[in-house]
């Protein structure tokens, strides 16, 4: 049969049997898209938690950690490599210092990192976050490198670059612009940046699996990492991400992520100014950047606001949203470079959201 056709029989099938129950339609839609992504050979292996009303709504594990040992992908145990969504979590904990008082965002980059080479124009902390800095992105191989760079060392990779425009009149994304601002949070608090996130963050918040990735000390529940080719899947390259730890390092489980998401829905974070802040999407030339600081903020194609980030790296593809009117979060983790799903994804989230077929 054609495998369209098969996949709607077996939604129009699934219809019958629970009636004009949409929820329960609609997480057996998910389901088998998310299923189909790994019978298609599109990703070798997925982990999804849903959170609704500070619950788990829904979590499941697709395909394998490791394709070799047929390993199977467990949501809450299953490390995977998050790639930019560390930075909403690097946001988090810039954010706990500034309501303390330790980083200004206005502040010049230059008060808490005097040794970063001047450039024509100053920018500040809060330039930096939302991209509109004017520091370049990634050249060549500097998006996969597998050097031990610590995070001043990194440095040197674009110091002596020109600004790209004038700060506060374009947008550069580029996780640079967190190498920048994780030293200065390391620089005020005296501790490591990781220390920093450690214990402002994912400690209080029980975020237990959720780390720095070592390469040379992988846990045992880690996933695989691969890429994609004409045939099939093979390894990443090996990669050392700690010179851009805070914008792109960490590794994580799927409930761990949807945990984060959570404490942004608690109502003393929609209420806490400097948090808001974080979650406004900045405007250049009165245009919006769907950017805030550290955290992408948009609109779905229905006009849902929603906040958070995707994460594209080696090895590894992450979609984390949090829906704060709909009270949901959406943490979907992937062992695989860029797979090009996506749409798919953002799909299997709307009809967790009613967007049912009927």
């Amino acid at each position: 049969m054609n495998p369209i056709k098969k996949y709607l029989k077996n939604i129009f099938a699934s219809q019958r049997v629970i009636g004009g129950d949409k929820e329960l339609l609609g997480k057996i839609q998910a389901d088998q898209i998310l299923q189909k992504l790994i019978d298609e050979q599109r990703v070798p292996g997925l982990a999804i938690t849903v959170r609704k009303n500070n619950e788990v709504y829904f979590e499941k594990g697709y395909g394998f950690a490791d394709v070799e040992q047929q390993s199977n992908v467990d949501p809450q145990n299953t490390i995977f490599r998050i790639a930019s969504v560390s930075k909403p979590i690097a946001a988090a904990a810039l954010a706990s210092m500034v309501e303390e008082g330790l980083l200004d965002l206005d502040a010049s980059i230059y008060k808490y990192v005097p040794y970063f080479p001047q450039k024509e124009f100053d920018f500040t902390v809060r330039q930096l976050a939302g991209h509109t800095a004017g520091i370049r992105g990634y050249r060549g191989g500097e998006y996969g490198l597998n050097k031990p760079l610590g995070i001043k060392e990194s440095l040197a990779l674009f110091q002596d670059d020109d600004l790209l425009f004038e700060p506060g009149k374009g947008f550069q994304y580029t996780s640079f612009d967190w190498v920048l601002i994780s030293l200065a949070m390391q620089e005020v608090s005296g501790v490591p940046f990781a220390d920093c996130v450690r214990d402002r963050i994912l400690n209080p918040y029980g975020l237990k699996n959720t780390f720095p990735e070592n390469p040379g000390d992988l846990p045992p529940n880690c996933s695989t990492f691969y890429s994609t080719g004409r045939l099939g899947f093979r390894k990443a390259i090996p990669v050392n991400n700690a010179y851009k730890l805070a914008g792109g390092g960490y590794l994580s489980t799927a409930s761990d992520i949807a945990r984060f998401g959570q404490v942004y829905l608690d109502s003393k974070f929609r209420e806490n100014k400097i948090q808001s802040q974080f979650l406004t999407s900045g405007i250049i030339n009165g245009t919006p950047t769907y950017y805030g600081l550290g955290w992408q903020v948009t609109q779905d194609k229905l006009g849902r606001t929603y906040y958070g980030h995707v994460g594209n790296g080696v090895g590894g593809y992450a979609v984390f949203y949090v829906y704060p009117k709909q009270d949901m979060v959406f943490s979907i983790l992937m062992n695989c470079t860029n797979p090009g799903v996506l749409d798919t994804l953002e799909e299997v989230i709307g009809f967790f959201l009613g967007e049912v077929v009927v």
